[in-house]
Protein backbone atom coordinates (compact mmCIF):
# COMPACT_ATOMS: atom_id res chain seq x y z
CA UNK A 1 0.00 0.00 0.00
CA UNK A 2 1.34 3.71 -0.95
CA UNK A 3 0.49 6.44 1.05
CA UNK A 4 -1.19 9.38 -0.68
CA UNK A 5 -2.36 12.84 -0.13
CA UNK A 6 -5.32 14.31 -2.06
CA UNK A 7 -5.61 18.24 -2.32
CA UNK A 8 -8.94 19.66 -3.27
CA UNK A 9 -8.74 23.09 -4.58
CA UNK A 10 -11.34 25.87 -3.75
CA UNK A 11 -13.62 24.19 -1.03
CA UNK A 12 -14.70 25.65 2.11
CA UNK A 13 -13.90 29.00 0.99
CA UNK A 14 -16.45 31.48 1.23
CA UNK A 15 -20.06 30.12 0.98
CA UNK A 16 -19.51 28.24 -2.41
CA UNK A 17 -18.21 24.76 -3.03
CA UNK A 18 -18.70 23.84 0.48
CA UNK A 19 -18.01 19.68 1.18
CA UNK A 20 -18.08 18.69 4.94
CA UNK A 21 -15.07 16.26 5.50
CA UNK A 22 -16.53 13.39 6.83
CA UNK A 23 -18.97 13.17 3.47
CA UNK A 24 -15.09 13.87 1.60
CA UNK A 25 -13.53 10.56 3.67
CA UNK A 26 -16.89 8.88 2.48
CA UNK A 27 -16.48 9.59 -0.77
CA UNK A 28 -12.52 8.27 -0.82
CA UNK A 29 -13.38 5.58 0.73
CA UNK A 30 -15.93 4.54 -1.40
CA UNK A 31 -13.41 4.74 -4.49
CA UNK A 32 -11.81 1.48 -2.99
CA UNK A 33 -8.67 3.76 -0.69
CA UNK A 34 -8.42 2.79 3.19
CA UNK A 35 -7.37 4.64 5.97
CA UNK A 36 -8.87 8.30 5.29
CA UNK A 37 -7.97 10.97 7.01
CA UNK A 38 -8.68 14.68 6.66
CA UNK A 39 -6.67 17.81 7.82
CA UNK A 40 -8.05 21.35 8.69
CA UNK A 41 -11.79 21.89 6.85
CA UNK A 42 -9.98 22.76 3.59
CA UNK A 43 -10.09 19.99 1.42
CA UNK A 44 -6.69 18.03 2.60
CA UNK A 45 -6.72 14.02 2.92
CA UNK A 46 -4.11 11.46 3.34
CA UNK A 47 -4.89 7.56 2.25
CA UNK A 48 -3.48 4.15 1.47
CA UNK A 49 -3.70 2.97 -2.29
CA UNK A 50 -2.70 -0.12 -3.90
CA UNK A 51 -0.38 0.74 -7.28
CA UNK A 52 -1.94 4.13 -7.16
CA UNK A 53 -1.92 6.65 -10.73
CA UNK A 54 -2.17 10.46 -9.27
CA UNK A 55 -3.45 11.40 -12.38
CA UNK A 56 -6.12 8.44 -12.24
CA UNK A 57 -6.95 8.72 -8.55
CA UNK A 58 -7.37 12.65 -9.14
CA UNK A 59 -9.52 11.54 -12.26
CA UNK A 60 -12.25 9.61 -10.34
CA UNK A 61 -12.24 12.13 -7.14
CA UNK A 62 -12.95 15.10 -9.60
CA UNK A 63 -15.61 12.85 -11.23
CA UNK A 64 -17.14 11.06 -7.70
CA UNK A 65 -16.87 14.84 -6.01
CA UNK A 66 -19.34 16.15 -9.51
CA UNK A 67 -21.47 13.40 -9.44
CA UNK A 68 -21.64 13.66 -5.29
CA UNK A 69 -21.87 17.45 -4.85
CA UNK A 70 -22.69 19.37 -7.90
CA UNK A 71 -19.40 21.12 -8.75
CA UNK A 72 -16.02 20.65 -10.47
CA UNK A 73 -13.13 20.73 -7.58
CA UNK A 74 -9.80 20.38 -9.42
CA UNK A 75 -7.91 17.60 -7.29
CA UNK A 76 -3.81 17.44 -7.33
CA UNK A 77 -3.07 13.69 -5.85
CA UNK A 78 0.58 12.56 -4.85
CA UNK A 79 2.17 10.22 -3.43
CA UNK A 80 3.80 10.51 0.34
CA UNK A 81 7.22 10.17 -1.63
CA UNK A 82 6.57 13.00 -3.83
CA UNK A 83 5.55 15.37 -0.62
CA UNK A 84 8.89 14.27 1.07
CA UNK A 85 10.87 15.38 -2.20
CA UNK A 86 8.85 18.66 -1.96
CA UNK A 87 9.76 19.50 1.21
CA UNK A 88 13.48 18.11 1.05
CA UNK A 89 13.76 20.41 -2.54
CA UNK A 90 12.42 23.27 -0.61
CA UNK A 91 14.83 26.26 -2.04
CA UNK A 92 13.65 29.25 0.14
CA UNK A 93 14.76 27.74 3.54
CA UNK A 94 14.67 31.41 5.18
CA UNK A 95 11.33 31.83 4.10
CA UNK A 96 9.76 28.57 6.72
CA UNK A 97 10.58 30.89 9.47
CA UNK A 98 6.83 32.37 8.78
CA UNK A 99 4.75 29.59 7.09
CA UNK A 100 1.58 31.41 6.80
CA UNK A 101 3.40 33.71 3.94
CA UNK A 102 5.14 30.48 2.48
CA UNK A 103 3.17 28.96 -0.24
CA UNK A 104 4.13 25.52 -1.67
CA UNK A 105 1.84 25.51 -5.87
CA UNK A 106 1.12 21.75 -6.14
CA UNK A 107 0.65 20.34 -9.57
CA UNK A 108 -0.81 17.44 -11.53
CA UNK A 109 1.10 17.78 -14.18
CA UNK A 110 4.70 19.28 -14.28
CA UNK A 111 3.80 21.19 -17.82
CA UNK A 112 2.35 23.64 -15.37
CA UNK A 113 5.03 24.63 -13.56
CA UNK A 114 6.94 25.01 -16.97
CA UNK A 115 4.59 27.69 -17.67
CA UNK A 116 5.42 29.67 -14.59
CA UNK A 117 9.16 29.10 -14.92
CA UNK A 118 9.43 32.22 -17.02
CA UNK A 119 7.97 34.19 -13.54
CA UNK A 120 11.18 33.08 -11.94
CA UNK A 121 13.46 35.40 -13.94
CA UNK A 122 11.45 38.80 -12.97
CA UNK A 123 12.16 40.31 -10.07
CA UNK A 124 9.42 40.42 -6.84
CA UNK A 125 11.36 41.73 -4.19
CA UNK A 126 11.00 41.09 -1.34
CA UNK A 127 8.72 38.50 -2.87
CA UNK A 128 10.13 35.20 -3.93
CA UNK A 129 9.87 32.58 -6.43
CA UNK A 130 11.49 29.06 -7.32
CA UNK A 131 10.07 26.03 -8.72
CA UNK A 132 11.42 22.82 -7.92
CA UNK A 133 11.11 19.18 -9.56
CA UNK A 134 7.55 18.64 -8.47
CA UNK A 135 6.06 22.12 -7.21
CA UNK A 136 6.27 25.98 -6.94
CA UNK A 137 7.73 27.75 -3.79
CA UNK A 138 5.73 31.28 -3.15
CA UNK A 139 7.31 33.40 -0.70
CA UNK A 140 5.08 36.39 0.11
CA UNK A 141 6.56 38.48 3.61
CA UNK A 142 3.88 40.91 3.08
CA UNK A 143 1.14 38.53 2.87
CA UNK A 144 -0.34 36.63 0.46
CA UNK A 145 -4.07 38.86 -0.35
CA UNK A 146 -2.08 41.64 -2.13
CA UNK A 147 0.75 39.55 -3.04
CA UNK A 148 1.64 40.51 -7.48
CA UNK A 149 3.40 37.18 -7.48
CA UNK A 150 0.43 35.27 -6.49
CA UNK A 151 -1.89 37.06 -8.82
CA UNK A 152 0.85 36.21 -11.32
CA UNK A 153 1.10 32.75 -10.68
CA UNK A 154 -2.28 31.83 -10.43
CA UNK A 155 -2.87 33.62 -13.69
CA UNK A 156 -0.49 31.38 -15.57
CA UNK A 157 -1.61 28.59 -13.72
CA UNK A 158 -5.17 29.03 -13.69
CA UNK A 159 -6.95 25.82 -11.76
CA UNK A 160 -3.96 23.62 -12.83
CA UNK A 161 -2.18 24.55 -9.25
CA UNK A 162 -3.12 24.48 -6.08
CA UNK A 163 -1.52 25.89 -3.03
CA UNK A 164 -1.01 25.01 1.13
CA UNK A 165 1.33 27.34 3.62
CA UNK A 166 4.08 25.43 4.31
CA UNK A 167 2.75 24.70 8.30
CA UNK A 168 -0.08 22.61 6.51
CA UNK A 169 2.55 20.89 4.43
CA UNK A 170 4.52 20.05 7.27
CA UNK A 171 1.24 18.90 8.70
CA UNK A 172 0.42 17.06 5.44
CA UNK A 173 3.90 14.99 5.48
CA UNK A 174 4.04 14.57 9.07
CA UNK A 175 0.40 12.62 8.47
CA UNK A 176 1.37 10.68 5.68
CA UNK A 177 3.95 9.38 8.12
CA UNK A 178 2.39 8.23 10.64
CA UNK A 179 0.13 5.98 8.54
CA UNK A 180 3.26 5.16 5.93
CA UNK A 181 4.08 1.57 5.47
CA UNK A 182 5.50 1.56 2.08
CA UNK A 183 9.10 2.09 1.62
Amino acid sequence: MTQCIALLRGINVGRAKRVAMADLRSLIEGLGFSDVRTLLNSGNAVFRATRPSPVKVASAMETAIRGRFGFYVPVVVLTARDLQTIVAENPLPQASDDPSKFLVAFVAKGSVLGKARPLVKESWKPEALAIGSKAAYLWCPRGIIDSKLIKSFSRITADAATTRNWGTVLKLQAAAAAGRNDA
